[in-house]
């Protein structure tokens, strides 16, 4: 439990670090994400549980990275990250999950994330802001990518790299587990200086 409650803390203190950065007021930071002012106010009080849409939301709106949103503080010159400490942001109904293993630091951050897709199953993602690429590396099994409504199948071995401006979605394909790694690069933020 306090466990949740320090990332529940850090999350409210990077969403408001953020969200007075970018010179947003609590009203227009809800209107361009499509989240109720209530929501943000509990937010940044660190009380509520958001779910992975409204985060993706947010940082789009804020031109950070989710993990941007999420983490605590600097851990030091290098940072290992093992998969069984991070929790999944996403679960899907046959198994599959998605864990932001971690974010780099800089103007123009690099998500990175550990995906596994069971036969069939789906996750669809809202367009992200103008300026975000995303690459899947499938390092088992098969999937299907689908941008803009092409679909693109991409299996043990393969990478693939697309503009994330456009709907998109990840589904296993096959008869086994599909496992990625899914790199998510965010442009510079407002008043960054890359």
């Amino acid at each position: 439990m306090a466990e949740t409650e320090a990332a529940l803390r850090a999350l409210a203190h990077n969403v408001r670090s953020a969200r007075t950065r970018a010179g947003l007021s609590l009203d227009e930071l809800g209107r361009r994400a499509k989240v109720s002012k209530g929501a943000l106010v509990g937010l940044e009080k660190a009380q509520g549980n958001p779910n992975f849409a409204t985060l993706v939301r947010l940082a789009d709106t804020l031109g950070v990275s989710v993990s941007a949103l999420m983490e605590g503080p600097a851990e030091g010159r290098v940072r290992v990250v093992s998969a069984d400490a991070v929790m999944p942001l996403w679960a899907g109904e046959r198994g599959g999950e998605a864990r932001l293993m971690l974010t780099t630091a800089g103007p123009a951050p690099v998500e990175v994330w550990r995906w596994r897709l069971e036969p069939g199953e789906e996750y669809s993602s809202h367009p992200h802001q103008a300026g975000v690429v995303e690459t899947v590396s499938v390092t088992a099994g098969r999937m299907v990518l689908v941008v803009d409504g092409a679909e693109h199948a991409v299996e043990t071995g393969q990478t693939a790299t697309f503009d994330g401006d456009a709907p998109h979605a990840y589904r296993g394909s096959g008869d086994r587990t599909c496992h990625l790694i899914m790199t998510v690069h965010i442009p510079p933020g407002p008043g960054s200086t890359a």
